[in-house]
């Protein structure tokens, strides 16, 4: 994404990384665990933070002018991966608008109807997984299922934990995966690669994890005392724009081609249905664009801060400490995980640790002739991995907050034994970086 590192490498000029780190961790956490806040974390601004911190690298590129540093800045926020990103922010925010919330929970409550009770807590898995996988937005289906797990936690006896782990770990598989997810379109925009690709390539890690996930909570299920569930009615028309855009996203079709479908089928159906007036439409579609003003503005941020650190010489300091640290394909793949990774432990956003490792993990995937889709998958699936188990993030923050408004005791602590999916999936992803499976010329040779 940047590529006009002119200084030497300076390790100083990655202090507007550490800034950002005090000041919107060390808050997140002095509000919700020291001061006990609700939702304390998300009190502090992450635009707020950002934008401190972007001020301190404007004062740490000396011997420019104002002037200057605005076009260093000019040519980060210009990148056309970064407009594009922008672009298809808004678009997927107008698609989860006028869809609504009731379309989603016609997915969930179909998949329940037809389920036994002892099954229920595998089919919280699975549908959460499917409805994170067509809207794109795990936080969005955690909010929406959250209050369904908790009430089948409650009439059948089921571990809560257990029920509303599964609701947060389908949830991640499908935002690791969906077409539409700010973090696929971040991490294939980044590293140049068609999310088709990406797509088949992170399949391959996330699915095998996602089935021995399926199979410790049938394991659990099996053995546990339940009753009976009860879920609501559901309307199968409802469910049509999701599966055009799970479908679209899936044989190929470009992501604009594929939201604008999903926008138009979701347009006809609301309207033709009766289910929305026009005006009331239109305005569900602008608040939901409005929402992703705040990923757009970090977008932004992130790009110029990371332009002027790589001015400065940042990125190649931490770009050689990988090359010292890591001296093999294998070793690279690894270390653009723990890079990204570390990044979501520090901002809690996956998306933008995403965005803020895109360009070194290009350059590491450059080093080590590691493809782009390959370099996006591994910046998705480590995201993911980090984002659906830190007990602050925002997916762990309104699934416990959503339990207990339910009528459950759960905390935090109690979930994250039972996140068996971004466990399974941290495993899958170490065998097939470190016992990758051999072409068949080297088999047949």
């Amino acid at each position: 994404m940047l590529k006009y590192m002119e200084n030497e490498g300076n390790v100083r000029s990655l202090i507007p990384i550490v800034v950002f780190v005090i000041l919107y961790l060390g808050l997140g956490i002095l509000f919700e665990y020291a001061l006990d806040i609700e939702m304390g974390f998300y009190k502090v601004s992450v635009v707020m933070v950002f934008l401190v911190a972007l001020f301190v690298a404007i004062y740490q590129t000396k011997g420019l002018s104002m002037n200057d540093k605005f076009s260093i800045m000019g040519k980060g926020v210009g990148d056309p991966n970064i407009l594009m990103m922008l672009i298809i922010f808004l678009t997927a925010g107008a698609f989860v608008g006028i869809v609504g919330r009731e379309g989603a929970e016609s997915v969930a409550y179909c998949f329940l109807t037809f389920i036994p009770p002892e099954l229920s807590v595998l089919v919280i898995f699975i549908v959460s997984a499917f409805v994170s996988l067509a809207m794109g937005t795990s936080v969005g289906t955690i909010t929406m299922l959250t209050p369904i797990s908790a009430q089948i936690a409650l009439t059948t006896g089921f571990n809560p934990a257990l029920c509303i782990a599964s609701t947060v770990g389908g949830a991640m598989f499908g935002d690791n995966l969906s077409f539409i997810s700010d973090t696929t379109i971040a991490a294939c925009n980044g590293q140049g690669c068609d999310m088709k690709d990406k797509f088949k390539e992170n399949l391959g890690i996330a699915l095998p994890a996602a089935i021995a996930t399926c199979v410790i909570i049938v394991i659990m299920s099996i053995t546990s005392d339940i009753g009976s569930v009860e879920v609501g009615d559901f309307d199968l028309i409802r469910m049509i724009p999701y599966l055009v855009v799970l479908i679209g996203g899936i044989i190929g079709i470009n992501v604009f081609g594929v939201l604008i479908l999903g926008i138009i089928t979701a347009a006809v159906i609301m309207l033709g249905t009766e289910a929305v007036a026009f005006t009331d439409m239109i305005t569900n579609m602008g608040d939901s664009i409005s929402g992703m003003f705040e990923t757009s503005m970090v977008a932004i941020l992130v790009a110029a801060i990371c332009a002027l650190i790589a001015y400065n010489g940042g990125f190649k300091v931490v770009l050689s400490w990988i090359r010292r640290k890591f001296k093999s394909k294998k070793g690279g793949m690894l270390g653009i995980g723990l890079l990204v990774g570390a990044l979501d432990v520090s901002t809690a956003n996956n998306t933008v640790a995403i965005i803020m490792a895109n360009p070194i993990a290009k350059e590491i995937a450059n080093d080590y002739d590691i493809s782009p889709k390959r370099t996006a998958s591994l910046l998705d699936i480590f995201s993911c991995i980090f984002q659906g188990i830190i007990p602050y993030g925002a997916q762990m923050l309104v699934a416990v907050s959503l339990a207990v408004t339910a009528g459950l005791s759960v905390s935090a602590f109690d979930v994250i034994p039972n996140l068996f999916y971004p466990f399974m999936l941290l495993i899958a992803t170490l065998i097939f970086i470190f016992f990758p499976k051999r072409k068949k010329a080297e088999v047949t040779a």
